[in-house]
């Protein structure tokens, strides 16, 4: 998407395919080889999980600003837009990128990596935090240790602790998981969107591309995400339209062609009926507290 750089996943020799476990600072020095600076917005293309080990950092996610300090944990999943602040210089941690073939379709589905929603910066308490440290250690330890086993047996170890970590995570006692996405009518119809949002806005069209009635679609992501289908279309393409306001130097009218409405107009309707202001009110007021 123009002005926001999408940053691929990293291919470095040596490293095991889908899955690359970095010190924060590595993390820092891939985004600066890739947009010029560490701080600049990105919008990975893959899951990144990370977690701070000393200091805390402040870092927006979409337009969400979120405070990671010692001890605590962010995922940030593919398509979403990061941007580092400064204060990451003073800050250790340990980042895990992956792809989601690397786990699985039965992990994936387990984990939840369909789900939109993304996990605010959490610190567990001790009793809980104490397994999840440790599996990301033994992660660490054993990414390391490439030429100890048969690659084939290192990349088991490596998927299966990564799938021990990511299940522990969204597991949590104190984080009940949502209702499952399960359904195939759903995947399909959410891999439509991700790839139509720009294109149409209509439950129809994508019912028609599908094969599924109207009410199909709404009665199955009713059930998957508490939404009818609209609301879930809608809701993607605004998520869309704020990130290009706070991230790009997009005009509206830009952004509203870029999103497939007919007229800037349409747009500005339909952003103030969602948000309460229009989207040049949305990116100034952004801005200033920027």
């Amino acid at each position: 998407m123009a002005g926001i750089p999408q940053l691929d996943f990293p291919r470095r020799a040596g490293s095991l395919p889908g899955v690359q476990v970095l010190g924060l600072h590595e993390l820092l020095d891939l985004a600066a080889g890739f947009a010029g600076s560490p701080f600049a917005p990105l919008r990975p293309g893959f899951h990144l999980l990370f977690t701070l080990g000393t200091g805390h950092l402040v870092c927006t996610v979409d337009d969400t600003e979120c405070l990671v300090t010692g001890g605590s944990w962010l995922w940030v999943r593919p398509g979403q837009v990061l941007q580092l602040g400064a204060g990451t210089l003073e800050t250790t941690g340990t980042a895990v990128l992956f792809l989601p073939h690397a786990l699985g379709a039965d992990a994936g589905a387990a984990i939840g990596l369909d789900q939109r929603t993304w996990r605010l910066p959490v610190t567990l308490p001790p009793a809980l935090d104490a397994p999840v440290r440790q599996t990301l250690e033994l992660l660490a330890d054993e990414y390391r240790q490439l030429g100890l086993l048969p690659l084939e047996a290192h990349t088991e170890v490596v998927r299966h602790l990564l799938t021990v970590l990511l299940l522990r995570l969204t597991h949590l006692p104190s984080a009940p998981r949502g209702p499952a996405a399960g359904s195939a009518a759903f995947h399909r119809f959410h891999e439509a969107v991700e790839t139509g949002y720009r294109r149409t806005h209509r439950v129809e069209d994508y019912a028609a591309e599908l094969g599924y009635s109207v009410r199909s679609l709404s009665r199955v992501t009713q059930a998957a995400v508490g939404l009818g289908a609209k609301r879930f279309i809608d809701d993607r393409v605004l998520l869309e339209a704020r990130r290009m306001l706070l991230h790009t130097d997009l005009t509206s009218a830009s952004v509203a062609d870029r999103l497939g409405f007919p007229t800037p107009s349409a747009f500005t309707r339909f952003f103030r009926s969602r948000t309460g202001e229009t989207p040049t009110e949305f990116g100034g007021r952004m801005r200033a507290a920027a």
